[in-house]
């Protein structure tokens, strides 16, 4: 409207009868016909360029039409703010600032002194990574919520989870979402990087950085050929393009709900609209046994995904508040709910184990909590909170026919995602490559790193001020003003390896960075 006044006023004051430019000189009639058609380009091309960088001028004029993105799936995305927005916002992410010292000369001296790391830490291992089935259960917003600041329940909902932690690695995970954003924990688990060392812009490397990646290194990889790489998840296969990108990591199967490789087995419990853990697991069971050769398998639960509406029968958890201040009626209910579907994988979750018991060769599990459940309304309004609100529950066990089972790795009372690879290795007394080696030494030093979290609803806006929360061995904040020398010098090669394998030349893809030995 704003601009069809423009035009009508302007027209209003020309006396050209229809003639664009009032002049006869040609040139210059050439030369403003030409600015008028580049001057919007210009604009358009700028407004693309800039429009996912956090706090841009296109950014903020993007939101102020009513932008709100939604990166957990492009259709949607599309559907609720405009192809075109949600086409352009994928285009050009600021990934990560180029370190200084960045180049091909700076590359071989990080995968040299890593690979002198490597050496010192596998002279001590005698066993193979790849020798067993590796096994990543992300499961759906587990946690205690025991744990929970102000929450008084009346029964513990995961008391073979507690057992099972008790006896193996285990402690608790820092999360970089509250309420969502499990692909972003399901990235750092498989590529071993770091939300945290990623700009602001970059707030969903499934949907802005992957589909564009020249080089794509996961773990999974590390098991050879695609043939030994298979994932499942119960739901739509398009959510955080995970179809696009697990072919892209070497998966040669990803059995969802819609295909194209369907998940067998669908069972949901009651009245819950997702389909049940037990269903997850068997289903991933039929792929551990299959074969004579070691797999890398990826679990992605759905059983215990928002919202929660009085699904099950005979749920007789209660909970209530010890601030004085009761809970809401919607809050408790959901917590309730919440409850009884955490207990339904508790017991899940140890079925499963006893089925990986009796099999005569050697699998790890490294389970987790991505992040908790946005159902906490009274306790996620005290910002004292926020620490506690993104701690989630995670362990690393192996079976009888494993020489690992009952190992306790040391550091592991708290961890991020991008550790838990180097963590199943120590776990394992397995050898490690050049990269695991880094992120041993890093977990060493920082227990646990993820960008600034609040208390709120995971949204796709990443915070742009304020510290990088890391966490030492015993769970304390740590502020960077406070590293020794060494924990400067592993924070800055990790941003050169992490800016290498996303944003740069890809120098280490022609190294042994990445090989096991």
């Amino acid at each position: 409207a704003v601009l069809l006044a423009l035009i009508l006023v302007l027209r209003h004051f020309d006396g050209r009868k229809g003639r664009m430019i009032r002049t006869d000189n040609l040139s210059l009639n050439l030369t403003s016909r030409l600015i008028l058609l580049l001057l919007p380009i210009l604009v358009f091309a700028l407004y693309c360029i800039h429009v996912s960088t956090t706090d841009s001028l296109a950014n903020k004029f993007s939101r102020a039409l009513g932008d709100t993105p939604s990166m957990w799936d492009s259709v949607y995305d599309a559907q609720r703010n405009g192809p075109l927005v949600a086409f352009t916002r994928q285009l050009t992410p600021k990934i990560m600032d180029k370190p200084s010292n960045y180049s091909e000369e700076t590359m071989k001296k990080v995968a040299a002194r890593y690979q002198k790391e490597a050496e010192t830490i596998n002279a001590s291992r005698t066993n193979n990574l790849t020798d067993s089935t590796v096994v990543y259960v992300l499961s759906e917003s587990f946690s205690d919520p025991s744990r929970v600041p102000g929450l008084k329940t009346n029964k513990d909902s995961m008391p073979n989870i507690r057992k099972i932690k008790a006896g193996t690695t285990s402690g608790l995970m820092l999360s970089s979402g509250y309420g969502g954003g499990t692909a972003n924990l399901e990235y750092m688990g498989l590529s071993g990087l770091s939300m945290a060392n990623f700009e602001s812009s970059l707030s969903s490397p499934y949907q802005q950085l992957v589909p564009s990646q020249h080089w794509t290194p996961t773990i999974n990889q590390l098991w050879g050929a695609p043939v030994n790489s298979l994932g499942y998840h119960p739901y739509e296969s398009s959510m955080y393009s995970r179809a696009t990108n697990y072919k892209k990591f070497g998966f040669s199967h990803f059995y969802t709900l819609t295909g194209p490789d369907v998940i067998k087995y669908q069972d949901k419990i009651d009245e819950s609209p997702y389909v049940s853990d037990k269903s997850s697991y068997d289903s991933a069971l039929e792929g551990i046994k299959s074969g004579k050769t070691n797999k890398f398998i990826q679990i992605i639960t759905m059983q215990n995904h928002m919202p929660y509406h009085e699904w099950y029968e005979n749920n007789d958890y209660t909970a209530e508040s010890t601030t004085g201040t009761p809970l809401g009626d919607d809050e408790q209910q959901s917590i309730e709910t919440y409850q009884k579907g955490v207990e339904i994988t508790d017991q899940a979750t140890q079925e499963f184990l006893n089925e990986l018991d009796a099999l005569d060769k050697p699998v790890t599990v490294v389970f987790y909590g991505d992040h908790l459940p946005g159902i906490y309304s009274s306790a996620s309004e005290d910002d004292n909170n926020s620490l506690a609100l993104h701690l989630t529950d995670y362990f690393i066990w192996s079976n009888k026919a494993s020489s690992s089972q009952g190992n306790k790795a040391s550091d592991a009372a708290y961890s991020s995602p991008n550790f838990f690879v180097a963590q199943a290795a120590d776990h394992m007394n397995a050898k490690v490559s050049p990269y695991l080696a880094f992120l041993t030494e890093m977990h060493s030093k920082i227990a646990a790193m993820e960008p600034p979290v609040v208390n709120k609803i995971q949204g796709w806006d990443r915070i742009p001020e304020g510290q990088n929360i890391y966490l030492d061995q015993n769970g304390n904040p740590m502020s960077t003003d406070d590293f020794d020398k060494e924990t400067k010098q592993l924070l800055a090669d990790y941003k050169l390896i992490q800016y290498d394998i996303t944003a740069g030349k890809n120098y280490l893809k022609d190294t042994d960075f990445m090989t096991l030995p």
